[in-house]
């Protein structure tokens, strides 16, 4: 004969149970908010991802036109050299003419 506080054993079994799948719902509910969570931080994650590449874009595209900038004031650094190269080499023969003028006058 049982006690009388004692329970069934068919009752304590589905009372364990019980419990048991009451505890599996709390699990499950627990699962289902850090999914929500992590689908809302994969989300800021996205839009991270898209604003750097848009940053890094407008970042290339910045140094490109800056480069190409770059490379046309070389250019005209070029040009403005060669051309006074080949005015000091003018200004040279014209010095080289005055001295023989002036050698050639008696100065």
């Amino acid at each position: 004969m049982l006690p009388s506080n004692a329970v069934p054993t068919s009752d304590l079994t589905v009372r364990i149970l019980r419990e048991i799948r009451d505890e599996i719902r709390r699990t499950n509910e627990r699962l289902d908010q850090t999914n929500a969570r992590l689908d809302q931080t994969n989300a800021r994650l996205d839009q991270t991802r898209e604003e750097l590449l848009r940053r890094i874009v407008e970042s290339e595209t910045r140094v490109a036109t800056a480069i190409v900038d770059l490379v046309g004031t070389l250019r005209d650094l070029r040009a403005l050299l060669e051309d006074r190269r080949d005015e000091r080499r003018r200004l040279d023969r014209c010095e080289q003419e005055i001295e023989r003028i002036k050698a050639h006058v008696g100065l």
